[in-house]
């Protein structure tokens, strides 16, 4: 998918924090949230998302560790669906 269309779908103000499923080419589907970081426009700019898994959703929500997030390449994105 291209950073246009994947921007259009995450930035939108009702899916702010909102798990959604992300589709794949090659890989299983990965349900998670879109984290919006201090880097968050140079990862876009490049196609480059960090996403929360639903794994370590919890650990998140407690810590902010910034390594718990992990980068996916957004040409490999086939969809992005609400959960």
């Amino acid at each position: 998918m291209t950073p246009e269309l994947i921007e259009r779908f995450v930035e939108q103000p009702q899916r702010d924090n909102m798990v959604v499923n992300i589709h794949f080419k090659d890989r299983d589907t990965v349900t998670g949230i879109f984290i919006r970081g201090t880097d968050y426009d140079e990862l876009k700019g490049k196609n480059f998302w960090r996403v929360i898994s639903s794994t370590h959703m919890d650990d998140w929500a407690k810590t902010r560790n910034m390594s718990l997030p992990r980068i996916f390449n957004g040409a490999s994105f086939t969809r992005l669906t609400d959960k």
